[in-house]
């Protein structure tokens, strides 16, 4: 089913809040992704036809923002800031031995669908880097002056509650 279909009363409401219709394209992609956690093509072309814009468009702020995804990953995207402030604060290095405890590689998904790994730059706490933003559905949760010990409590804690 289209966007239009499943969420008609919602993107009525949008589009009752914006001047333009263009300017309802963060709010629609939003919706895009909440079901699946990512915008699928589908849903791009669909929304950029509804704004009377080019799919380019619309791609292009999906690449520009981090909080929008257009690739399914795993169930937690754990964005670790990899910008020169926090490298000089060690994220480089915390990144490679998480990946290695993880057994994954940056971009990749745990075996068990779990956790992504991924960079992002600047999440605006470069004093207290090591940190990263794990995203979870509607959630968004900042975790700051990291060890890769204390993220994998996290990491095993999360296993946990899946059980």
């Amino acid at each position: 089913m289209s966007l239009a279909e499943n969420y008609s009363e919602e993107i009525k409401a949008i589009f009752a809040k914006y001047p333009s219709k263009r300017s309802a394209v963060m709010p629609l992609l939003y919706l895009a992704q909440r079901e699946e956690g990512y915008i699928k093509k589908e849903s791009m072309h669909e929304i950029a036809a509804m704004l009377e814009l080019d799919v380019t468009e619309v791609a292009a702020i999906i690449g520009f923002y981090t909080m929008y995804h257009d690739e399914k990953a795993g169930k937690y995207r754990m964005q670790v800031c990899t910008d020169l402030p926090c490298a000089l604060r060690g994220a480089d290095k915390f990144l490679e031995n998480l990946c290695e405890n993880l057994g994954v590689k940056v971009g990749e998904t745990t075996p068990d669908g779990l956790v992504t790994v991924e960079t992002v730059m600047c999440l605006a706490g470069c004093d207290r880097a090591p940190m990263f933003q794990m995203q979870h559905g509607d959630k968004v949760t900042y975790h700051e002056n990291m060890s890769v010990d204390k993220t994998m409590e996290l990491v095993e804690a999360l296993k946990k509650a899946q059980e």
